[in-house]
């Protein structure tokens, strides 16, 4: 059983700026206390023999090959653009920059 207790959770939330309820409060409780008790089990069996993993399974390559494909015309590309100038998207200055 872990330490979790409303007061903990209470304090969490103020942490967070967050307002709870006496009844999240109470559910946050229990929720909290079985993560931290899980995260305990995980922790004792995570010893330095057993080699960390991010899969289960080990991947080879997951990429497909690089292949070129139907690709749009420029005047595909730009034919619903809301305005275009010189081939590229116009689109309108940001952070102060000029054109």
């Amino acid at each position: 059983m872990s330490e979790i207790t409303p007061e903990l959770v209470r304090h969490l939330g103020v942490l967070a700026r967050i307002q709870l309820t006496d009844e999240e409060v109470d559910r946050l409780t229990g929720e909290l206390d079985v993560i931290v008790d899980n995260i305990a089990k995980v922790s004792q069996v995570a010893t330095p023999d057993v080699p960390a993993t991010s899969h289960p399974v080990p991947l080879q390559n997951v990429f497909r090959p690089d292949v070129v494909g139907e690709t749009l015309t420029l005047e595909q590309a730009l034919q619903n653009a809301p305005d275009a100038a010189d081939g590229r998207f116009r689109v309108t200055a940001i952070m102060g920059e000029e054109q």
